[in-house]
């Protein structure tokens, strides 16, 4: 298959694929949709292997399928920021997706969550790849349902109630930013992102579409839906936290912002000061919880906030730590979430100070939670020392040495609250319930997720290229003389 015939089989794959798993499950009962669902989103993956090679020789592959008019299109991109993302994001949703085989065995509403899962990925897919921002808007719409639906899946009132605050916050703020692109239209007359590269958006316009972005990545003060998204299963915190949901507002930023429309200089301190704020903060509750899904939530809310500030650096050294963050934090996180559910699955509880003394009866998952939690606070070998070293760096050639210091001093916090957790749970006297390791397939998918965790970290170099290349192709695209460094 040709690149073109590749991206739109990426996306249909897991979209369109996704309508048969309720078919099946209404025709046979049991762990087939589970099957289907890894087969659709495995194959997805599989299709973004060949992006790979033309993505870091620098190709960009753009084309459009009309569908109103000269209006809007189905504009699609492949490039090495697409490629990236696509990758990345398929290889941990196939990881989660192989897990639930055990995790959700025997579950009420199987065939659903399989269903709405492998439609999660497509709608990542189809963001990821499309370059119209009205399409760009409707597969971000699209996962806000699939979320929605997700996370109020055990279907208990509370549950339900904390799915709507997650879908109300996220719609509310996807509704400002198609406000704002109404306001691009109006301002430039076109909705596509290549027509817009080096124009300067209004100031009304960014806030609006800011509003948007900073609630799907819940970002201080739009981020309380996400602790409280915690009831789902792990496997949907997982994806939510790792592979989809809150890397969706960030992709979002960098190709609306970093490949399209410009924005001015005096708001990138400001930008940068919003980020600091929101990991800090949220550094600082999760030294305060005791809930470990809420734990990692508040953590991931700080490691976006990371991300945001090598995006908001505007330099090129920035631009290439963020996306090795966004691959280094996907793996490390969504190995944490799915080491919660094992816990879980062992304790019935997710209180960690009913837990303890659980290395002895779960060594596995003990040795994936603590890899994964060092690479989380930023410690060498591991990707996720890489990625902050990057953007810290960014900052710095950037001129925002006060910020780089903030920076600092948050990465300091997340390796206490991850030790604190890793003690709290594993070490000490055993408190309360405790059993076995999980399911084999949970505890071969978390070892899995730690290993390529480290090796993400030895191999850097092979990630660091493609990212080297995205960030190339976003200094050309950068038109406006002076906003890169």
């Amino acid at each position: 298959m040709d690149l073109q015939t590749t991206a739109l089989a990426i996306i249909a794959v897991p979209l369109l694929g996704s309508f048969l798993i309720p078919v099946v499950g209404w025709m046979r009962k049991g762990k087939l949709t589970g099957y289907l669902a890894v087969a659709l989103i495995g194959a997805a993956h599989l299709m973004t292997w060949t992006l790979l090679g033309p993505a870091r020789a620098g190709q960009v592959t753009s084309f459009k399928i009309p569908f109103y008019g000269d209006l809007i299109n189905l504009s699609l991109t492949i490039d090495a920021l697409a490629a990236f993302m696509a990758f990345t994001s398929s290889l941990i949703a196939t990881l989660i997706a192989i897990y639930s085989l055990g995790y959700i065995e025997h579950g009420d509403h199987e065939p659903e969550y399989y269903f709405i899962v492998t439609l999660f990925l497509g709608a990542m897919m189809g963001l990821v790849f499309s370059t119209n921002i009205i399409f760009l808007y409707t597969f971000w719409e699209i996962s806000a349902l699939a979320c929605w639906r997700l996370i109020g899946y055990f279907r208990e009132p509370d549950y339900i109630w904390k799915a709507d605050k997650a879908f109300l916050v996220t719609f509310g703020g996807a509704v400002l930013m198609l406000l704002g692109f109404v306001l691009v239209y109006a301002q430039y007359g076109t909705f596509e992102i290549a027509d817009l590269r080096g124009k300067t958006v209004s100031a009304v316009a960014l806030v609006l579409i800011l509003a948007g972005v900073f609630s799907k990545s819940a970002s201080v003060p739009l981020h309380t839906w996400l602790p409280d998204a915690g009831v789902a299963p792990s496997t949907i915190t997982s994806l939510l936290h790792a592979a989809i949901l809150v890397k969706i507002g960030l992709y979002g930023f960098a190709r609306l912002f970093c490949n399209g429309l410009s924005i001015p200089p005096q708001w990138h301190k400001w930008l940068l000061a919003v980020a600091l704020g929101s990991a800090f903060v949220s550094a600082c509750a999760a030294l305060q919880e005791t809930n470990i899904k809420r734990l990692l939530a508040f953590s991931t809310v700080s490691q976006i906030g990371y991300t945001f500030l090598g995006l908001f650096a505007f330099t090129a050294t920035g631009y290439v730590g963020a996306l090795l963050y966004i691959m280094a934090h996907g793996l490390a996180k969504g190995g944490l979430f799915l080491c919660a559910g094992i816990i879980e699955h062992g304790t019935h509880t997710k209180d960690m100070t009913k837990m303890g003394g659980l290395f002895k009866k779960m060594p596995v998952t003990a040795v994936a939670y603590l890899v994964c939690a060092l690479s989380i606070a930023g410690i060498p070998p591991m990707a996720g020392f890489f990625s902050k070293y990057f953007v810290i760096q960014g900052m710095v050639n950037g001129g925002y040495h006060y910020l780089a210091v903030g920076a600092i001093l948050t990465a300091v916090l997340t390796l206490l609250y991850m030790l604190r957790s890793f003690h709290t749970i594993f070490l000490g006297q055993p408190r309360g319930e405790s059993h076995h390791e999980g399911a084999p397939v949970m505890v071969t998918v978390v070892a899995i997720l730690a290993v390529m965790t480290v090796l993400a970290g030895f191999f850097l170099p092979m990630p660091f290229a493609l990212a080297k290349v995205a960030a190339a192709q976003r200094t050309i695209f950068y038109t406006l003389a002076g906003l890169w460094r």
